[in-house]
């Protein structure tokens, strides 16, 4: 009797192969899961996203490093105008006083 994976840990290995480029084979091989079983997630995934229905967000070490320096590059932005604004309330308060 096969094992049974969440839908989540489905998701995931089909976005390794589907949305990363990587090969079936060797996905399938590094997480000790049948080479079958793995393309017939890919087919049911295809053929969900063909028939329009939505699929739940899982990241993928590739999504999750963009969206890491995604949110770095606004937080320095954030710093910056941080800092501006901080120099300005400086200014302004000086010359009240």
């Amino acid at each position: 009797m096969g094992k049974h994976h969440s839908k989540e840990y489905k998701d995931y290995v089909v976005k390794l192969i589907v949305e990363e480029g990587r090969k079936a084979s060797e996905v399938s091989y590094e997480l000790e899961l049948s080479p079958k079983t793995v393309s017939r997630w890919v087919s049911d995934y295809k053929a969900k996203i063909r028939g329009g229905q939505s699929t739940e967000s899982y990241l993928t070490p590739t999504e999750l490093e963009k969206l890491k320096k995604q949110h770095e590059k606004e937080l320095q932005a954030l710093k910056e105008e941080n800092e501006i604004l901080k120099k300005a309330m400086h200014i302004f308060t000086k010359n009240q006083a």
